[in-house]
């Protein structure tokens, strides 16, 4: 069977990650994504680094199963090429800075005056309007207006989420939000003009301790390796120094876990552990009680226990440990991509629907695009404008 987007054009103004990340699962579900990129530069990504054989890791990431080709939009020639592009596509992803965006006429409901029919989104730091429209937003900036820094690290430290959560939130909104116009447009023909703001992607994302905090008037505070409503549920060393992460998330999994785990079935009718919120309120008594039990035996033993009791656990890995996981390993999770410099491995993309092709797996070089793409987007242009689409 062919991909679930088979057939589906997209013309790409993109840098960076949020953008190109949304673009790339469209690529994965059969999509071809055309990269408009600056002349001889490029999406700055292609230069953060040489980590995948000689390819920048975040430009492999976000790329892959894309072609490029190199406009520079004041230059009339390639404007009025971009144009056409653009005019023959089925979407259109751009995340310029709204000025600049609006200064080259290129806002999705800009775009759509002219092409109805089209699906254009526009992905910014901010949003359009409001005080912040126009200020740079990369995505710490972002996730420390979003509220993630705020709610990340221990009480004495705040600490930035470990990747790009803020771009990837946009990203995911932006690619949902395409395959949702794709479905309208398919039932009733119309097109659709998509916003999507990292702000409010990590607004959304961060809502329910934002809702709790308004709800009780207060900001609650970070917790570490601690989950902040629930417990215990975080991390813990085993007598070896390893640690391992469980999470006991119902009165249910509590009494299994003082039995099979803690070995005191007592412990389930202890005052101070009741229930969760007793728990929470003497935390610091329950951590000691586990911390004691869990460097007291071998880690084979506690595995034992853990699995006997069915409580979720799982252990802390590095990127490293992560890539040799033994799930990912034992489910063919890699394939194998070419990249402009060689070839590198990286994961298959985890949709993992029924019958459909296997995603493209080059990552282009700049400038690099199939001139029977570029005819294809130009004669569509041209039969559109013909039929007053």
């Amino acid at each position: 069977m062919s991909a679930p987007l088979e057939g589906v054009i997209v013309v790409a103004l993109e840098a960076a990650v949020a953008a190109p990340f949304a673009t790339r699962q469209l690529a994965d579900l059969g999509a071809r994504v055309l990269k408009v990129e600056r002349p001889g530069e490029g999406d700055f990504a292609r230069h953060y680094d040489s980590a995948m054989d000689g390819t920048s890791a975040f430009f492999v990431w976000a790329n892959r199963g894309k072609q490029s080709i190199e406009l520079d939009l004041k230059d009339p020639d390639d404007r009025a090429r971009f144009d056409r592009l653009v005019a023959g596509a089925d979407v259109f992803v751009q995340n310029l800075s709204p000025a600049a965006a609006r200064r080259a006429g290129i806002l999705a409901d800009q775009l759509r005056a002219d092409l109805p029919g089209l699906i254009a989104c526009d992905i910014s730091g901010y949003g359009l309007g409001g005080p912040r429209t126009d200020d740079k937003a990369y995505d710490l900036a972002v996730q420390a207006e979003g509220g993630a820094v705020a709610l990340t690290g221990t009480p004495g430290q705040a600490c930035k989420v470990g990747f790009s959560i803020a771009d990837i939130a946009a990203a995911m909104y932006a690619f949902s939000s395409i395959l949702a116009a794709l479905y309208r447009r398919q039932a009733i023909g119309e097109g659709a003009s998509i916003e999507v703001s990292m702000l409010e992607s990590i607004a959304e994302w961060t809502a329910a301790p934002t809702y709790a905090a308004v709800g009780k008037g207060s900001v609650p505070p970070r917790a570490g390796h601690r989950h902040t409503i629930i417990a215990p549920y975080g991390m813990y060393p085993m007598s070896d120094g390893e640690l391992v992460m469980i999470g006991v998330q119902s009165n249910r999994d509590w009494v299994d876990f003082a039995e099979h785990v803690l070995c005191d079935p007592a412990l389930s009718d202890d005052p101070r552990f009741a229930d969760n919120s007793d728990r929470i309120a003497n935390i610091d008594d329950l951590e000691a009680l586990i911390t004691s039990v869990f460097t007291s035996v071998r880690p084979q033993e506690l595995m034992r226990r853990l699995r006997a009791g069915r409580v979720a656990h799982s252990f802390v890995r590095d990127p490293m440990a992560l890539w040799q996981h033994d799930q990912l390993r034992a489910r063919d999770r890699f394939m194998q991509v070419t990249t402009p410099t060689g070839s590198t491995e990286v994961y298959k993309p985890p949709f993992n629907l029924s019958d459909a092709d296997d995603p493209d797996t080059t990552v282009p070089a700049l400038g690099e695009h199939a001139p029977d793409l570029i005819a294809e987007l130009e004669s569509r242009a041209e039969r559109r404008q013909r039929s007053g689409l």
